[in-house]
């Protein structure tokens, strides 16, 4: 993969942020199914990417579905690099 095709992994995972974002505002979600949902739909945005984008990094489905699932759950490691950074700010104030 080389760095144009960078942004279209960072597509998916914004999407899957907003997704994981939108899943917590429902109580009946719980926090621990959350990485699975974003996973998920990390998976189907990267067989759908494959399809749509011409310079998408994988050029089979299996290969597609894992770029999604694990830029589904890089959003997920985004969403806690900024609480623990948050938190990190709020003990040394």
């Amino acid at each position: 993969m080389d760095i144009s095709q960078v942004s279209t992994v960072v597509a998916i995972v914004v999407i899957t942020y907003l997704i994981g974002v939108g899943a917590k505002l429902f109580p009946k979600v719980k926090d621990n199914y959350i990485p699975v949902i974003v996973g998920v739909a990390g998976g189907i945005l990267g067989v759908v990417g494959m399809y749509i984008i011409p310079d998408y990094p994988a050029h089979d489905v299996l290969n597609a579905i894992a770029v999604g699932i694990m830029s589904g759950l890089a959003s997920t490691g985004v969403n806690q690099i900024y609480k623990q950074a948050k938190k990190g700010s709020d003990t040394n104030a």
